[in-house]
């Protein structure tokens, strides 16, 4: 199975004026500014949602239920679920704008823990791509995951967005790999409403009993995608999505009226151990790789 290599990632933006931008009245640079006054106020209106405290509380069961799992916790995860544990229950009221750097960075550093962002959207026009961020970016303080170690990608991201990502902090992906993302250590993939191409192809390329059971997806129901598809559709386009579902432990996101149409059809999916280990050897012997040549409608844009 061919791996993907090292991300290339965006650089810093410059900080002075580019060229043709304006200076708006009360110190905000262009568009820039309002991009980040706006996901300000979608952050500040999460945090005191009852939906934000049920949602991390839903994620929070599903982490300590993957890190408890094997015969033995190797150590890095241990102390992991132990820095997780510990953690407040009070809200985070620090400013997305201002990142700490050293928030949680011991307790990351030893657990090796890493979030992987994908499909997030225009967040600086389209509303619910900037819930949806916000969410994210409330989810990296609970969970103590340093942004720089957060890594974001969209095909759709515009300079202005990917400069004020590199203000916010996190880390944005330059290269479309089509969710063909490897891993080696734990990793949060935050995948909300992405196409069933993106969740396939992720899971192909981390096709084994180690990868699968050091992940979580937070994205769209793979129970959903299993009744909305016939089974031969399901088998022949999205195999890898066909064959994970009994090794598949699912908690649906929380449903909240305010929320409705941007965590729609959510949940949080991880791969105990113990189950992937009852899949017969030949289950993990073939790994080809997903091609989507029949496939009529593919829902993701490939490179």
């Amino acid at each position: 199975m061919e791996r993907a290599g090292p991300w290339r990632c965006a650089g810093r933006l410059r900080r002075g004026r580019a060229r043709g931008q304006r200076t708006r009245p009360g110190g905000e640079a262009g568009h820039s500014g309002a991009v980040q006054r706006r996901l300000r106020e979608a952050r500040e209106e999460m945090l005191s949602s009852p939906f934000w405290a049920c949602g991390q509380r839903a994620i929070q069961e599903s982490l300590s239920k993957c890190l408890e799992q094997g015969e033995k916790t190797p150590g890095s995860m241990s102390e992991v679920l132990c820095s997780f544990e510990n953690l407040q229950l009070e809200p985070s009221h620090q400013s997305v704008t201002k990142p700490s750097l050293h928030s949680g960075e011991s307790a990351c550093k030893s657990g090796h823990l890493r979030c992987v962002c994908y499909g997030i959207g225009s967040f600086s026009s389209c509303v619910i791509s900037r819930y949806q961020l916000a969410f994210l970016l409330l989810l990296l303080e609970k969970l103590q995951i340093p942004k720089s170690q957060c890594y974001i990608f969209d095909p759709l991201f515009s300079e202005l967005e990917i400069g004020v990502l590199n203000d916010l902090g996190v880390t944005v992906v330059l290269e479309n790999e089509e969710g063909k993302h490897h891993i080696h250590e734990f990793t949060i993939f935050y995948m909300i409403h992405c196409g069933k191409a993106l969740y396939n192809n992720l899971l192909w390329s981390n096709w084994s009993v180690d990868a699968l059971s050091k992940m979580i997806i937070i994205g769209n129901s793979f129970k959903g995608i299993e009744e909305r598809l016939l089974a031969r559709i399901l088998e022949r386009d999205y195999l890898y999505i066909a064959k994970v579902l009994k090794g598949t432990e699912e908690a649906a996101f929380p449903i909240h009226p305010q929320y409705m149409d941007i965590f729609n059809d959510t949940s949080i999916h991880w791969f105990p151990l113990q189950k992937l280990k009852e899949f017969p050897a030949e289950t993990w012997q073939f790994q080809e790789e997903p091609m989507y040549e029949e496939c009529d409608d593919l829902e993701i844009i490939r490179k």
